[in-house]
C-alpha cells in the first residue's frame, strides 16, 4: 500500500482557499487562490492539465474535521508545489471567466 501511496499527491480543496490563512492551511499566495474551491473545481483545473486522479468525496482534512470537503488523490508527475501553482492559475482563470 505504501509504494502505491507514493504514486500519488494528495490535494485538499482547503489549499486555494482564499478566506484560509497559510497556517490555517492554505497552500498558495492569495492572489492564485479563490473563494470556496470545491472537488469539482480542483477536477477541471486536472482535466485541462491533462493527469489521472482519483476523488475522494468523503475525506476530511485533520484540521476541518468537521466539514466534508473531500480530497484528490493525483499522479505523481510534477512537484506538489509546482502542481498546486499550475491548478492555482487554472483556478483563478476560471473563476474569472465566470464572473464575466
Amino acid at each position: 500500500m505504501t509504494e502505491e501511496r507514493r504514486k500519488w499527491i494528495v490535494i485538499w480543496p482547503l489549499y486555494f482557499d482564499k478566506s484560509k490563512s497559510r497556517s490555517e492551511g492554505r497552500r498558495v499566495p492569495k492572489e492564485l487562490s479563490i473563494e470556496r474551491p470545491t472537488i469539482d473545481d480542483i477536477v477541471l483545473a486536472l482535466k485541462k492539465i491533462g493527469l489521472k486522479y482519483i476523488v475522494e468525496k468523503d475525506k476530511k482534512h485533520p484540521s476541518t474535521w468537521f466539514e466534508s470537503s473531500g480530497r484528490v488523490l493525483v499522479e505523481k508527475k510534477f512537484k506538489k508545489t509546482e502542481l498546486l501553482r499550475r491548478i492555482a492559475e487554472i483556478l483563478v482563470k476560471e473563476k474569472s471567466h465566470k464572473k464575466r
